[in-house]
């Protein structure tokens, strides 16, 4: 069975706002590698709205840095979908999940391939109240925001979690990477 990952930056108080948070090589090359591990990345509306069009964009034409381009051409080379209630259409074209959330993702973690990727807040959220993420992936950045929105904001769990601390490791900006399992 294919597993769901589930990675996110986030400040050392708990913060997901990508505003609150400046990308760096160090950061865009531990997703590029979560990524290389995944053939399916699913989002929510404003996650892919975040990303896309803009990581195909310099995909198509590299106007960042090497490290940066090249997050950008294994995201654009990876199928995606878009959970939406609000939307049908999206740029890109994704296939979109627009009801029995709990049902489609079971189907797609039990069909052949890679990992599954997920990202942003909402969407993790109920993947994670459902129990389906397996893994996930904290990239815990030095700086306290104080504001912002939070990891798990308005996902109320029926139970708590136990996670398995799998890996750790600390980078050169003083960034840390967490890597969990699902108990």
């Amino acid at each position: 069975m294919r597993k769901i990952i589930y990675g996110i930056n986030l400040t050392a108080d708990g913060c997901c706002d990508h505003t609150q948070m400046s990308g760096s090589d160090e950061m865009h090359i531990y997703f590029t590698d979560l990524l290389r591990e995944a053939d399916l990345i699913i989002y929510g509306r404003k996650t892919y709205e975040l990303m896309v069009p803009y990581w195909p964009e310099v995909a198509q034409n590299p106007t960042e840095n090497k490290v940066a381009n090249e997050f950008a051409r294994v995201f654009d080379s990876i199928e995606k979908i878009v959970c939406s209630r609000s939307s049908n259409s999206f740029p890109g074209n994704p296939r979109v999940i627009r009801t029995n959330l709990a049902e489609e993702i079971m189907q797609l973690k039990q069909a052949p391939g890679k990992n599954i990727s997920i990202g942003g807040v909402e969407l993790p959220g109920e993947l994670i109240k459902l129990g389906l993420v397996d893994e996930f992936y904290f990239l815990v950045h030095p700086v306290l925001a104080g504001q912002g929105r939070r990891l798990l904001d308005g996902t109320i769990l029926q139970q708590q979690q136990s996670l398995k601390l799998a890996d750790t490791r600390t980078f050169p900006s003083g960034s840390i990477a967490l890597h969990y399992l699902q108990q």
